[in-house]
C-alpha cells in the first residue's frame, strides 16, 4: 500500500495531467468555433490584440491555417492535439488509480519534452517557459523516484 503522501502526490499529478489534456481539447474547440465564425477576421484580431507581427513565423502560420481551413496541416495539428490529450487523460486515469504503468507513461511522455522545454527556457526566458520546464521536470522526477522506490 502506498504512503498517504505518495497517494496525494499521485492524485495531484493526475489532476495536473488531466488539466493539460483538457486545456488542449478546449483550445481545439476554440479553434473549431473560430473556423465557423469568420475565422480569418478573428485570427487577424487575435494577432492584432496580442501585438504580434503578422510577418513573423507563428502569427503567419496561425493566419494561414485560418485562411485555408481545408489545409492538411490544420488536420495534422488537430490529430496531434487529440493524441496528446488522449495520452494525458490515459496517464491521469492510471495515476489516479495508482497504476505503475501510468508512472512509466508519465516518465516517458514528460521526459521527451524536457530538452525542448529547457531549450525554450534558455532561449526565451519567460516566466511561462521557465515554469513549464520546472513543472515538467518536477513531475518526471517525482514519478521516476516513485518507480525507483517500488523496485
Amino acid at each position: 500500500m502506498a504512503k498517504p503522501s505518495r497517494h496525494l502526490g499521485l492524485k495531484g499529478v493526475a489532476l495536473f495531467e488531466a488539466a493539460k489534456g483538457a486545456l488542449v481539447i478546449l483550445a481545439g474547440l476554440g479553434l473549431i468555433a473560430l473556423l465557423h465564425h469568420g475565422a480569418q477576421s478573428a485570427a487577424e484580431e487575435v494577432v492584432r490584440k496580442l501585438h504580434l507581427n503578422p510577418g513573423m513565423h507563428y502569427p503567419r502560420v496561425f493566419l494561414e491555417l485560418f485562411d485555408h481551413p481545408s489545409d492538411a496541416r490544420l488536420w495534422a495539428i488537430g490529430g496531434s492535439a487529440l493524441a496528446y490529450a488522449a495520452m494525458r487523460f490515459t496517464e491521469a486515469y492510471g495515476l489516479w488509480r495508482e497504476r505503475a504503468w501510468a508512472s512509466w507513461l508519465g516518465v516517458w511522455s514528460g521526459g521527451i519534452y524536457i530538452p525542448l522545454e529547457l531549450y525554450q527556457a534558455v532561449v526565451h526566458p519567460t516566466l511561462l517557459h521557465i515554469g513549464l520546464a520546472l513543472a515538467n521536470a518536477a513531475v518526471v522526477l517525482y514519478l521516476a523516484q516513485g518507480l525507483r522506490r517500488q523496485n
